[in-house]
């Protein structure tokens, strides 16, 4: 089978694409045939080592030696102990443990996946796991009339929170490059920043602050918050995520604002509402741009660059 692999930290130039052995299941995994495989900011981090936190499984060298986590496919094979997928279905899910996405077959544990909606193509489908975890966890306190900010809004999971906080009926302001900024307007959000000509955290106060790309002092995080306003940081620089929870929690606590980290829950439970919502008409899903196997750097560098408008999909 054909793989994009990469032995070391760093750019696109790192990946190549190979000719692999097919993998073999364990006796808990399935071996799925890769249809469609959507890029996550995850993917980025990993590929270049940084921040810190994305070489756990590997201080000096990757220890996943191909990407992709986003996969949407068909089941070809199931090991001795699987008994919820058989050969021929139609499957999707977050394969974050294991990757291996970016090629023709991954290997991926049964409980990691859902069946694919058919109303769903496989690049949808694709798009959904991660990101829609990561959005409907992130904006479950919006409520109506509610202030919310999403940094970082015209990515993967921001296109979802951003739907997601409007349903709720919050009024929603997206922040990200000025390249995104008509985008966020058409999934809804009602302001919109282009956070490198000014400063969201003078912009508030927020009831809600979902940042995907924290870099920013945790005393400016407290000024955009109004009383008992929550902030929420999924990704980011480590000091800055490490002064979150530390100072962060300690500044919060004082002035009745919570500041804290996200940690997301993995599995069809947090991603499968989100597909059904999206049959029903209530979510778009927005793919930016589709590239083959052979164009997974010049993928993952649109990604990387800022420039994707929702998500990018590999397609085998």
């Amino acid at each position: 089978m054909r793989a994009v692999v990469y032995d070391r930290y760093g750019p696109p130039e790192v990946l190549r694409l190979e000719e692999c052995p097919v993998p073999s299941p364990g006796e808990k995994q399935v071996l799925v045939k890769v249809a469609a495989t959507s890029i996550n900011l995850s993917d980025w981090e990993m590929l270049t080592g940084n921040p810190g936190y994305a070489r756990l499984n590997g201080l000096f060298a990757p220890g996943r030696k191909v990407l992709g986590s986003d996969i949407a496919g068909q089941v070809t094979a199931v090991g001795s102990g699987v008994t919820s997928w058989h050969v021929g279905d139609e499957v999707y899910g977050d394969n974050l443990a294991l990757m291996g996405g970016f090629a023709d077959y991954a290997v991926v544990a049964e409980t990691a996946l859902a069946r694919k909606p058919p109303e769903l193509s496989f690049a949808e489908a694709s798009t959904i796991p991660q990101a829609g975890a990561i959005a409907t966890q992130g904006t479950a306190s919006a409520r109506a009339g509610q202030r919310v900010l999403i940094n970082g809004a015209g990515g993967g999971a921001g296109t979802f929170a951003i739907q997601l906080a409007k349903l709720a009926g919050a009024h929603v302001t997206g922040v990200d490059n000025d390249h995104k900024l008509d985008f966020m307007r058409d999934l809804g959000a009602d302001d919109v920043i282009d956070y490198r000509r000014d400063d969201f955290t003078r912009r508030g106060p927020f009831d809600l602050v979902l940042d995907l790309v924290a870099d920013r002092s945790v005393f400016a995080y407290r000024r955009a918050l109004a009383p008992g306003g929550r902030y929420l940081c999924v990704g980011g620089n480590v000091r800055t995520l490490l002064r979150v929870v530390t100072l962060g929690a300690a500044l919060g606590g004082l002035t009745g604002r919570h500041l804290g980290l996200l940690v997301a829950h993995e599995g069809p439970r947090h991603f499968t509402p989100v597909a059904e919502r999206c049959v029903a008409g209530e979510l778009g899903i927005r793919i930016d741009r589709t590239f083959s196997l052979d164009q997974v750097p010049q993928a993952l560098a649109h990604v990387g660059a800022g420039r994707s408008l929702g998500k990018v999909v590999i397609t085998p």
